[in-house]
């Protein structure tokens, strides 16, 4: 456990090196607000940091760097999370308030504007739809073999595909499958469109079974299809200087290519709360230079947004905007 002093000279290390990209000396801390302590004092504190694990000594300087073990302690007992202004509010307000249709809508504006006001990259990830109760399901004719299905959710989650048959349908066939559907299905979660619908619908509507099977085929891999991807302000990493280094360029470009890793963190990360990775924790050897910072929202089953930076990310700043989009998506005041 470090007392008081100690944390409290790491949060200014943390923040100095956050500003400036260059390793904190005692020094240039020393008349810090708040850091009422000589440098000698700052000096021996580092010292004792260092061997604690919390900093790291670079071979270019004399001055020190967090390492994981400090930037984690920064983030879940030092950072402030009410580094927003009232113009980033504002910003995000208006943005998030714009009128959609479909939670994919609102997934698109919400990494946008993260991105906007935090100036990193953004990945996220399209909710899972299979929980998500089927509210109605439209089947329209287009042709004499060509049907579409819209499936809209409790969520506002909109589900489309295009359906083509071996045989002339009618439109007397479509009011019937649009009555057995809504019939059995409203109410569900979409996982129900299943085998055992299938046999249901079989049976009420024996002459038209091979029909029935198609459509629900196409259901089940509409459905089922990987969650939509979003990515915003790649170019923006770009401009910081840990990426003018060729390897950690190198590695960010081989996550935005594969996305492996960070598509797994997002879609796994279930609980309804804002998450920090950092480095070496998230045992990826292209993520070792890198943060990852992830929200899942309370109410709206809306996937899940997460922020790409290096370690020497400016969390109290992400976390602030992300804890303010949380709490106006939570409020539904969107």
């Amino acid at each position: 456990m470090l007392d008081d002093r100690k944390k409290r000279i790491l949060q200014a290390i943390v923040d100095e090196y956050v500003s400036t990209a260059e390793p904190v000396s005692s020094g240039s801390i020393s008349k810090k607000k708040g850091l009422d302590y000589s440098s000698a004092t700052i000096r021996n504190e580092m010292s004792e940091l260092e061997k604690g694990g919390y900093l790291e000594k670079t071979h270019t300087s004399s001055g020190r760097i967090p390492s994981v073990k400090g930037y984690r302690l920064y983030v879940d007992e030092l950072l402030k999370e009410d580094n927003i202004s009232l113009d980033e509010i504002k910003y995000i307000k208006d943005k998030l308030q714009t009128k959609v249709n479909q939670i994919e809508d609102l997934m698109k504006i919400a990494t946008n504007t993260l991105s906007e006001v935090t100036h990193y990259t953004t990945v996220a990830i399209g909710p899972k739809v299979a929980k998500q109760i089927i509210q109605e399901i439209k089947f329209i004719l287009l042709g004499n073999r060509m049907l579409m299905a819209v499936i809209l959710t409790n969520e506002g989650m909109v589900k489309e595909t295009i359906i083509n048959f071996e045989e002339d349908i009618y439109e007397d066939q479509i009011q019937t499958i649009n009555l057995l559907f809504n019939s059995k299905l409203k109410g569900k979660p979409l996982d129900q469109i299943n085998a055992p619908i299938e046999e249901y619908i079989f049976n009420e509507m024996e002459a038209s079974a091979n029909m029935i099977k198609t459509i629900i085929e196409q259901l089940n891999k509409v459905i089922n299809e990987e969650s939509k991807l979003y990515l915003e302000g790649t170019n923006k990493s770009f401009d910081l200087p840990e990426l003018s280094k060729a390897e950690t360029a190198r590695n960010f470009i081989n996550i935005l290519e594969s996305k492996t890793e960070v598509v797994d963190l997002l879609d796994n990360d279930l609980s309804n709360d804002i998450h920090v990775y950092i480095g070496d924790e998230l045992d990826d050897e292209n993520l070792k230079d890198f943060s990852i910072v992830t929200l899942k929202g309370d109410d709206k089953d809306m996937g899940t947004i997460g922020i790409i930076g290096p370690k020497r990310m400016n969390y109290s700043k992400v976390i602030s905007v992300m804890r303010y989009i949380q709490k106006l998506i939570d409020q539904g005041g969107l």
